[in-house]
């Protein structure tokens, strides 16, 4: 079948990284999936969380979306005066993911956390942000070795993530809001750059999916998150 965006099955939206984002941030970085687009903001703390151990650090992560990121205006979670089940749930994920790139033994009594922002939503934007939140957070670990702070950075893993799902039938990579919206199965992968699962997270929405349909979306999965890791490599080697 034909993809609403004319890409190949397996092919990924068009991705930009784009460092420097904001000024301010030990790491930042925009990225760009498509039309969704996240920006990553890691920052550094002097402080561990007192569920620590002594002596070792800690990396953690907050998402939120903009009011008008998607189509209809959505409210602020501060004005709910908590933050929603959807980004508690999708934030938990990002911050477990980024923790397994890190040796948190390396990082001695501080507290790393990348902030992804959704500026505009267009499907994937838990994947966008542990891809670019990675890149945020390598930054931000490489200035604290630069500065001195840390004697070799504590990045142990590239990580990066991506959707896939079924649509009419059909396995299709990086699924976009009119593909996900419509998807009978979807699937979202975080993988590190040995190839091994951080974490999966797939629904059966319009019926339920076999473990060789599985199988087949974690592999799609992997082709694109080689492909996502060298675009975090490029960037991170020409910063």
């Amino acid at each position: 079948m034909a993809r609403i965006d004319a890409r190949a099955l397996d092919e990924l939206r068009t991705v930009t990284l784009e460092t420097g984002f904001v000024k301010f941030p030990e790491g930042s970085v925009l990225i760009t999936c498509g039309n969704t687009k996240v920006l990553c903001c890691a920052s550094v703390e002097q402080f561990a969380p007192k569920h620590v151990p002594e002596g070792t650090g800690w990396v953690t992560a907050e998402y939120s979306m903009l009011p008008r990121a998607n189509r209809e205006r959505s409210r602020r979670d501060i004005s709910k005066l908590k933050l929603s089940p959807r980004s508690a749930e999708i934030q938990r994920l990002i911050g477990r993911s980024l923790r397994a790139a890190v040796d948190l033994s390396l990082l001695p009594d501080l507290t790393i956390t990348v902030d992804c922002d959704v500026l505009q939503g267009d499907g994937g934007t838990r994947t966008a942000s542990v891809t670019g939140g990675f890149v945020a957070l390598a930054l931000a670990c490489r200035k604290l070795v630069k500065e001195g702070v840390l004697p070799r950075s504590p990045i142990r893993h590239y990580v990066a993530a991506v959707s896939a799902g079924i649509v009419d039938e059909q396995p299709m990579l990086d699924l976009c809001y009119e593909e996900d919206s419509s998807a009978q199965v979807d699937l979202n992968c975080v993988m590190n750059d040995e190839g091994q699962l951080i974490e999966i997270q797939g629904t059966g929405e319009g019926r339920a999916f076999t473990v060789e349909e599985q199988r087949a979306l974690v592999e799609l999965c992997q082709k694109g998150i080689r492909e996502l890791m060298a675009k975090q490599r490029a960037v991170l080697e020409a910063d």
